[in-house]
């Protein structure tokens, strides 16, 4: 028997162990889309103690942090929201995660945890009901006073060279710009574009959004799609200056609906008076955003990622009393990829189609994706449309090997731009190991089964560029 996630843990053949060991395991991390706070990382936050890290909690304002992976584990496990989200005592809130934890077998949770209490406490035992406590106290003796545990500190140990964080477009950017004048920071910190607000025309609150985007860019109000257009590309400059590489666009599904400008404005002037819209004028307004926005990014060499098919929120209690982004979110099943197909003809027919990685919560999109994607590739460079990394219920070891055995039977594996956290976490780069581990373990596969040519450079081409090299020339990162 294995012994339990050792430095060999998951790695089944010597060609597996070799390429992650010799290639994999040092290099760079190129985190390129993330939830984490650029206010957290200029003031090195120090956090008090293993549960405000791991298990987050309420906000001053009400609002809610946390990791919602652990919270769903807990309360799948039948344990008292006071001790997930609630002001419980740190220790007794650990503990009662231990005890969710140890019934998870089989979820990615339990070698994440372990992950990270190896990699940044040297704790080597597995994390159990009986020793959470004796762990807990460790771990928070650690974060308060070792000085490589504070948020930078654990960015650097990580080897973290990027961090692309999730702004919206009205954000000041103010500790970006702070974060910019640090000489000796060690890593890089890039806004994300995030427009959702202003193309959600359908949900609650749009109209109050729009007065906020105008105020972002010194107008009362905006009257037409035309001035929500210009105002978004007015901001999208703005991120510009501050080394933004990415936009992130959160959908429910592809709304590809196009409709002439004029149709656009009066869909706009309609929903600002108050009246509701029809599904079809949401989306033609949608449409007319997205192109718009598109087209931009690929004038100033801006990735456009696409994320789809979740329903987020789908337990309407559970929202009244806690807000979105608290781990009531599920798999979604939309007929998407023929829009989305359409959506990139449209921009490839006119000579502006960006950059894009297209990331679908549900998992029977792997081969349609992948097909696509080959639909639209060019020599400008190497994947220019790119599937995103199996993405968060997704990023299990079966989800993240599904994802990437399509991507090499219908694609070119060497050119994938590989793992991202998409996490609120600053423990969880140990994620980007993880990936590694599996994927140097498919190769290595591959290899010793008489597969693929056991050529060392070519391998080690191909694992250094799914692990860091292909994101940085993605993303313009030097």
């Amino acid at each position: 028997m294995k012994p339990f996630m050792d430095e060999d843990f998951i790695l089944e053949n010597d060609t597996a162990k070799r390429l992650f060991h010799e290639y994999a395991e040092n290099m760079p991390i190129i985190d390129y889309h993330c939830h984490i706070s650029p206010k957290e990382i200029y003031e090195d936050r120090r956090f008090d103690n293993l549960a405000q890290v791991w298990l987050g909690g309420k906000n001053p304002d009400g609002t809610y942090f946390g990791d919602h992976y652990k919270w769903r584990v807990m309360r799948s496990a039948g344990i008292s929201e006071d001790y997930v989200t609630g002001d419980r005592d740190g220790e007794d809130r650990v503990e009662k995660f231990a005890e969710a934890l140890e019934l998870a077998i089989g979820n990615p949770m339990v070698h994440w945890c372990n992950l990270e209490l190896k990699r940044y406490f040297g704790v080597t035992d597995p994390l159990t009901s009986k020793n959470a406590r004796q762990i807990y106290r460790k771990c928070t003796k650690m974060l308060r006073e070792n000085p490589d545990t504070t948020v930078r500190g654990i960015i650097r140990r990580s080897n973290v060279k990027f961090v692309g964080t999730t702004d919206d477009p009205i954000d000041s950017l103010e500790w970006h710009e702070r974060l910019s004048k640090e000489k000796d920071l060690g890593f890089m910190v890039c806004p994300s574009f995030r427009p959702d607000k202003a193309l959600n025309i359908g949900k609650p609150g749009f109209r109050e959004y729009m007065s906020k985007l105008a105020e972002s860019v010194g107008k009362e109000k905006l009257e037409s799609a035309n001035d929500v257009c210009d105002a978004l590309l007015e901001r999208l400059h703005f991120f510009k200056k501050y080394g933004c590489r990415a936009s992130d666009h959160g959908l429910d599904y592809i709304p590809y609906r196009p409709c002439d400008p004029e149709e656009a404005d009066r869909i706009f002037a309609k929903k600002m008076s108050g009246e509701d819209l029809s599904v079809e004028e949401a989306e033609k307004y949608q449409t007319t955003v997205l192109l718009c926005l598109a087209e931009a990014y690929s004038k100033l060499d801006i990735v456009m990622e696409i994320h789809y098919s979740c329903l987020r929120s789908v337990n309407e209690r559970r929202l009244a009393e806690m807000g979105p982004d608290t781990g009531f979110d599920m798999i979604g099943s939309f007929p998407a990829v023929d829009r989305l197909a359409a959506f990139l003809s449209a921009l490839d027919k006119n000579g502006c189609c960006p950059k894009t990685v297209l990331f679908s919560l549900n998992s029977s999109d792997n081969s349609p994706i992948g097909t696509l994607l080959g639909c639209f590739q060019t020599d400008e460079i190497p994947g220019k449309i790119q599937q995103g990394t199996a993405w968060w219920f997704n990023d299990t070891k079966s989800g993240m090997e599904e994802q990437m055995r399509s991507l090499m039977n219908l694609g070119v594996f060497g050119t994938f731009i590989g793992m991202l956290t998409d996490s609120r976490s600053f423990l969880s780069y140990t994620r980007h190991e993880y990936f590694r581990r599996i994927m140097c373990n498919m190769l290595g596969k591959l290899v010793e089964n008489g597969e693929y040519p056991a050529n060392e450079e070519t391998l080690r081409k191909i694992v250094e560029g799914v692990c860091c090299r292909n994101a940085e020339r993605y993303f313009s990162i030097a």
